[in-house]
Protein backbone atom coordinates (compact mmCIF):
# COMPACT_ATOMS: atom_id res chain seq x y z
CA UNK A 1 0.00 0.00 0.00
CA UNK A 2 0.83 3.49 -0.83
CA UNK A 3 -0.44 5.85 1.94
CA UNK A 4 -1.39 9.64 1.36
CA UNK A 5 0.43 12.50 3.90
CA UNK A 6 -2.66 12.50 5.83
CA UNK A 7 -2.34 9.20 7.16
CA UNK A 8 1.15 10.06 8.25
CA UNK A 9 0.00 13.56 10.42
CA UNK A 10 -2.65 11.56 11.66
CA UNK A 11 -0.27 9.02 13.32
CA UNK A 12 1.85 11.75 14.66
CA UNK A 13 -1.00 13.27 16.37
CA UNK A 14 -1.37 9.77 18.30
CA UNK A 15 -4.22 8.34 16.24
CA UNK A 16 -4.05 4.80 17.16
CA UNK A 17 -6.09 3.15 13.82
CA UNK A 18 -3.82 5.26 11.63
CA UNK A 19 -0.68 3.57 13.39
CA UNK A 20 -2.59 0.18 12.43
CA UNK A 21 -3.29 0.45 9.08
CA UNK A 22 0.34 0.89 8.73
CA UNK A 23 1.54 -1.78 11.06
CA UNK A 24 -0.69 -4.08 9.50
CA UNK A 25 0.74 -3.46 5.73
CA UNK A 26 3.07 -5.87 4.37
CA UNK A 27 4.91 -3.39 2.17
CA UNK A 28 4.42 0.14 2.86
CA UNK A 29 5.48 3.14 0.28
CA UNK A 30 5.05 6.81 0.12
CA UNK A 31 5.52 9.59 -2.52
CA UNK A 32 8.29 11.48 -2.45
CA UNK A 33 5.87 14.17 -3.23
CA UNK A 34 3.89 12.63 0.45
CA UNK A 35 7.85 12.73 2.01
CA UNK A 36 8.60 16.48 0.79
CA UNK A 37 4.79 17.54 2.66
CA UNK A 38 6.39 15.57 6.07
CA UNK A 39 9.02 17.72 6.25
CA UNK A 40 7.74 20.66 5.21
CA UNK A 41 5.91 20.52 8.26
CA UNK A 42 8.57 20.44 11.00
CA UNK A 43 9.38 23.10 12.80
CA UNK A 44 12.75 21.88 13.18
CA UNK A 45 15.63 19.18 12.94
CA UNK A 46 14.79 17.37 15.64
CA UNK A 47 10.94 17.41 13.64
CA UNK A 48 13.42 16.38 10.38
CA UNK A 49 14.87 13.41 12.26
CA UNK A 50 11.41 12.02 13.82
CA UNK A 51 10.24 11.73 10.34
CA UNK A 52 13.00 10.12 9.21
CA UNK A 53 13.35 7.84 11.73
CA UNK A 54 9.67 7.05 11.91
CA UNK A 55 9.59 5.76 8.24
CA UNK A 56 12.95 4.00 8.40
CA UNK A 57 11.62 2.31 11.47
CA UNK A 58 8.27 1.17 9.59
CA UNK A 59 10.06 -0.07 7.11
CA UNK A 60 8.67 2.59 4.26
CA UNK A 61 10.04 2.89 1.08
CA UNK A 62 9.78 6.12 -0.72
CA UNK A 63 9.15 5.96 -4.34
CA UNK A 64 10.45 8.41 -6.92
CA UNK A 65 9.07 10.65 -9.50
CA UNK A 66 9.56 9.18 -13.17
CA UNK A 67 8.80 10.48 -16.57
CA UNK A 68 5.10 8.21 -16.47
CA UNK A 69 4.10 8.92 -13.37
CA UNK A 70 4.49 12.97 -13.99
CA UNK A 71 2.58 12.48 -17.50
CA UNK A 72 -0.07 10.55 -15.93
CA UNK A 73 -0.09 13.34 -12.83
CA UNK A 74 -0.51 16.33 -15.81
CA UNK A 75 -2.73 14.39 -17.16
CA UNK A 76 -4.73 13.98 -14.39
CA UNK A 77 -4.58 17.52 -13.46
CA UNK A 78 -6.12 18.31 -16.90
CA UNK A 79 -8.98 16.13 -16.48
CA UNK A 80 -9.86 17.03 -12.93
CA UNK A 81 -8.69 20.31 -11.50
CA UNK A 82 -12.10 22.01 -12.58
CA UNK A 83 -14.34 19.11 -12.05
CA UNK A 84 -12.77 18.12 -8.61
CA UNK A 85 -10.54 20.46 -7.38
CA UNK A 86 -7.55 17.77 -7.55
CA UNK A 87 -4.57 19.43 -6.90
CA UNK A 88 -0.91 19.00 -7.99
CA UNK A 89 0.54 17.03 -5.00
CA UNK A 90 -2.90 14.77 -4.66
CA UNK A 91 -2.28 13.76 -8.75
CA UNK A 92 1.59 13.11 -8.20
CA UNK A 93 0.59 10.77 -5.23
CA UNK A 94 -2.47 9.57 -7.07
CA UNK A 95 -0.27 8.77 -10.32
CA UNK A 96 2.22 7.33 -7.94
CA UNK A 97 -0.03 4.66 -6.56
CA UNK A 98 -1.56 3.92 -10.16
CA UNK A 99 1.81 3.64 -11.90
CA UNK A 100 3.08 1.21 -9.46
CA UNK A 101 -0.29 -0.59 -9.13
CA UNK A 102 -0.75 0.07 -5.44
CA UNK A 103 -3.80 0.79 -3.37
CA UNK A 104 -3.65 4.58 -2.11
CA UNK A 105 -4.87 4.69 1.87
CA UNK A 106 -6.13 7.95 2.35
CA UNK A 107 -8.80 10.05 4.59
CA UNK A 108 -9.20 12.51 1.70
CA UNK A 109 -11.05 10.55 -0.50
CA UNK A 110 -12.48 14.04 -2.20
CA UNK A 111 -9.20 14.23 -3.50
CA UNK A 112 -8.83 10.90 -5.24
CA UNK A 113 -13.07 9.92 -6.23
CA UNK A 114 -13.00 11.38 -10.09
CA UNK A 115 -9.49 9.10 -11.04
CA UNK A 116 -11.28 6.05 -12.03
CA UNK A 117 -8.08 3.70 -12.41
CA UNK A 118 -6.95 4.61 -9.07
CA UNK A 119 -7.42 1.65 -6.27
CA UNK A 120 -8.12 3.37 -3.09
CA UNK A 121 -8.86 2.63 0.58
CA UNK A 122 -10.76 5.27 2.11
CA UNK A 123 -9.60 5.73 5.90
CA UNK A 124 -11.62 6.57 8.67
CA UNK A 125 -9.95 8.28 11.33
Amino acid sequence: MIFDTDIFIWAQKGNQKAAEIMEKSEDRFLSIISHMELMQCADNKKQHKFVKDFLSSFGFTVLPLTENIGHRAAIYVEEYTLSSGLRSADALIAATAVENNLILVSSNRKHFRAIKELKFKHFTP
